[in-house]
């Protein structure tokens, strides 16, 4: 098996099988709504915040197998991280979504899977949606603020 047969394999088990997808999260402290109209991604996000730290994430919407597999890899990755080290995880995956180099590839767990879709710009929105909502949802909390919509135009 190569490694972009592996790769796809993770993509699609990801997507069949989605982790931390629920419509919910008790006690959370963030909602964002994220939006790509240009394909019709559509991305709710909940952060749970505890001691500095990310202690709950989830995602729910419709998109395609890009955008909630993506989405759920997200979720593992940031999980338990610091509000820091999940800022700079996201903006890590940004960068490898624009062609970069990941420098913390181990730290993106399955998120690393993902670095074939750049080479594809039409679907790059689409792997980063997740990944942008973790973003704002934690830059949102750290304003004090509790819910924001972001759609995202080409």
């Amino acid at each position: 098996m190569s490694l972009d047969d592996l790769y796809q394999e993770i993509i699609l088990d990801h997507y069949r099988s989605p982790k931390n997808r629920a419509p919910s999260l008790e006690g959370e402290d963030v909602h964002v709504h994220h939006s790509n109209p240009l394909c019709g991604d559509e991305m709710d996000l909940r952060l749970r915040v505890a001691d500095n730290a990310v202690d709950g994430l989830v995602f729910d919407g419709e998109g395609c197998s890009i955008s909630q597999a993506s989405a759920s890899a997200m979720t593992v990755a940031v999980i338990g991280r610091t509000l820091d080290d999940a800022l700079d995880l996201a903006e890590d995956f940004r960068r490898m979504m624009h062609g970069e180099e990941s420098k913390r590839p181990d730290d993106l767990l399955d998120g690393v899977a993902f670095e074939g879709v750049a080479k594809f710009p039409v679907r790059v929105k689409c792997a980063l949606l997740g990944w942008m909502a973790a973003k704002d949802a934690i830059e949102t909390y750290l304003t004090g603020e509790r819910d924001h919509e972001v759609t995202h135009d080409e």
